[in-house]
């Protein structure tokens, strides 16, 4: 898909957490494994990946530490506290109503 799509304001940090859940990793690992689920289609950059990741830990919803990579260089891991997976539940539900109802929209037939 040549067109890259824009994400909606508020699914970053769901698609954020959404990753983290599945295993602790590195910012540079969180945007290749959004890119690579999504087909592509996702290409979070760092300008908005890692001020999320700020965001979200300043608020609880995860935790980084400083581990020794393969390479021999220290790479900060991010994995969901508590919080972030109860706050993951919540948006997640919320985002699978939403997008249910527009897709009703969306096959209305006139």
């Amino acid at each position: 898909m040549a067109k890259k799509m824009e994400l909606l304001r508020g699914t970053l940090d769901m698609l954020i957490l959404k990753t983290v859940a599945l295993a602790p990793m590195h910012g540079y690992g969180i945007s290749q494994r959004l890119k690579q689920i999504s087909r592509e289609v996702l290409d979070v950059r760092q300008g908005s990946l890692y001020p999320a990741l700020h965001r979200l830990e300043t608020e609880g919803l995860v935790r980084a530490e400083w581990v020794d990579s393969d390479t021999g260089h220290k790479a900060r891991y991010y994995s969901i506290t508590r919080a972030g997976r109860k706050r993951l539940a919540g948006e997640a539900a919320d985002w699978e109503a939403l997008s249910g109802a527009i897709a009703l929209v969306l096959r209305a037939v006139e």
